[in-house]
């Protein structure tokens, strides 16, 4: 068959490889200039590798997903550490584990953590929130430092996240177009389309507007050999900005002596960053969620939505990759 996916992100490349492999004939395209999604990372002119979009971190429980992915990059060992700081300047532990929660006082953890990031996240009050969100940052009640302490596969791509969906891809059945916005005509030339793009787009907002978060990424290079004591810190103040990240402090990502690039962060509605759409809103009505099950309902017959805006889902890497295997999966057994 002759496919098309809109989206050369983690899920679509996965999809794109998986299918290939079998014998039909993929062609991708994304409105970016370049492959990857929001994985994407480059080595900048001081020979520090930045993630355009933010940090990309794999880890997973997943023995197969691991694997799967190791067919396209060797891995390097990484466990993730998170800091706060404080108003007082001092750095403490995220999530919360018992040290923080004797620092900052148990009482006031959702006031000086949760409270402040939620509002300048997403732009709401906490209890506005589905709690799944505030879950996704739990409080510990030991002394671990680790942010993902469960699971048993924390690995950074030795040559970045580009080379890895670059391997991924290379396979004679696949081409690929940048700089290309998918088109309703294209739908005539193709015997089936896997799509990315926005589902409330695809269809004309017929049932409204998704609401979405987005994230403008400022990159700042200072004459620094080292700034921070961890690759991420998040801000508890009421700023602008979330949170930073140093790149240098991931393993293979530049060991320049007397530069370092920073990369702060700064949530905004997805129409004021040029309808760069990251984080589907969850509030706790499940308002959001319904209005996209009406769009899910309205199925195409030679279409599936994939990926973070076709399925408006915030899910991690590890989770992309196993959804799409199963995507895949399910189109090789029925067609």
């Amino acid at each position: 068959m002759k496919i098309l996916i809109v989206g050369v992100g983690m899920y679509g490349s996965t999809v794109a490889r998986q299918l290939a492999e079998v014998g039909h004939s993929i062609h991708m395209i994304d409105a970016r200039d370049h492959i990857g999604g929001n994985c994407y990372d480059y080595v900048n002119e001081h020979g520090i590798r930045v993630h355009k979009y933010g940090p990309h971190l794999f880890h997973t429980r997943n023995k197969g997903v691991f694997e799967y992915l190791s067919r396209f990059t060797e891995w390097v060992p990484y466990q993730h550490k998170v800091k706060a700081i404080l108003s007082t300047g001092q750095y403490v532990t995220l999530p919360v584990n018992k040290e923080t929660a004797e620092i900052v006082g148990k009482d006031n953890i959702v006031d000086t953590f949760f409270r402040p990031y939620t509002k300048k996240m997403w732009a709401m009050d906490i209890e506005e929130l589905d709690p799944s969100i505030i879950n996704r940052v739990p409080v510990r009640d030991d002394m671990n430092e680790l942010y993902f302490p469960n699971d048993e596969y924390q690995f950074m791509p030795k040559e970045g996240y580009t080379k890895l969906i670059e391997n991924m891809i290379d396979h004679p059945s696949i081409s690929i177009s940048l700089n290309t916005h998918f088109d309703k005509q294209m739908e005539d030339d193709y015997d089936y389309i896997f799509n990315s793009m926005a589902i409330d787009e695809y269809y004309d907002f017929c049932y409204g507007e998704l609401p979405y978060r987005s994230i403008k990424f400022h990159h700042v290079n200072v004459p620094s050999p080292k700034l921070l004591p961890t690759a991420t810190v998040n801000f508890t103040h009421t700023g602008p900005y979330t949170r930073v990240t140093e790149w240098k402090n991931i393993p293979e990502h530049g060991t320049n002596d007397c530069m370092t690039t920073l990369t702060y962060e700064e949530p905004c509605d997805y129409k004021e960053n040029s309808y760069e759409r990251y984080y589907p809103i969850k509030d706790k009505d499940g308002n959001a969620r319904m209005v996209y099950k009406k769009y899910a309902q309205l199925k195409h017959p030679k279409m599936e939505f994939i990926g973070r805006c076709g399925m408006y889902v915030y899910i991690d890497m590890d989770q992309a990759v196993n959804s799409a295997i199963a995507t895949s999966r399910r189109f090789i057994e029925t067609h």
